[in-house]
Order: structure tokens, then sequence, then C-alpha cells
């Protein structure tokens, strides 16, 4: 088992910048694909970014390409989403999730979820 913990989450002015984190423990995660999801008011959970076991692969949904930035530290059993100029948009609660597989943007194929982090901007 493996249990994920979101901090980092919290409110912040469009144009400005969040750092979140995701803890993992009860196992080591350096052989999981990482990804970060979010649910926005009233819609579906939707996939953010995603990362490699080994950091050497990321993924992200057009909407966030060039302003958020996945990384992970495997010494650390952490994974982090960097979130620059940030959006009113962006205004979501963010998941962060573990897959048994290399690295995948399928919601469905992640096998453990943190319970989640706000994230709100203002305009």
């Amino acid at each position: 088992q493996v249990q994920l913990v979101e901090t980092g989450g919290g409110l912040v002015q469009a144009g400005g910048s969040l750092r979140l984190s995701c803890a993992a423990s009860g196992r080591t995660i350096s052989s999981y694909g990482m990804g970060w999801f979010r649910q926005r008011p009233g819609k579906e959970r939707e996939f953010v970014s995603a990362i490699s076991w080994n950091g050497g692969t990321t993924y992200y949904t057009d909407s966030v390409k060039g302003r958020f930035t996945i990384s992970r530290d495997n010494a650390k059993n952490t994974v982090y989403l960097q979130m620059n100029s940030l959006k009113p948009e962006d205004t979501a609660v963010y998941y962060c999730a573990a897959a048994s597989l290399p690295i995948t943007t399928t919601g469905a194929a992640y096998d453990y979820w943190g319970q989640g982090t706000q994230v709100t901007v203002s305009s």
C-alpha cells in the first residue's frame, strides 16, 4: 500500500506561483509512475501532469504547458508540481496519484490517490 499526502495548496493571486508536494509513505515510489490530477468546481477530475519512474519523461495537459513543472525526488519519496503564472481557471482540488506503470495519463490506471489539496487563484 502507498499512502499519498498532498501539501502546498492555498490562495494565490492570478500570476502567482505555488509548489505542491506529494509525500508518499508505506512503500517506495521509485518504481511508480506518478501523476497530478485536478477537479475544478462542477467538472470531472482531469489529468494535469505525469512523470515516469525515473523522471526522464513528463507529460502535461495543454492548458498548463509552459507554466507547470512536475518533478520527483525518489530519495525523499516525494513528487512536486511547480505551478507558475497561475490563472483563475487553475482553481481546483489537486490530487497526486501513483501508478504501477512507467508513466500514464489515464486516471483509471492509477492505483493510489491522495486526499487532495485546494488551490484557489483569485483574479
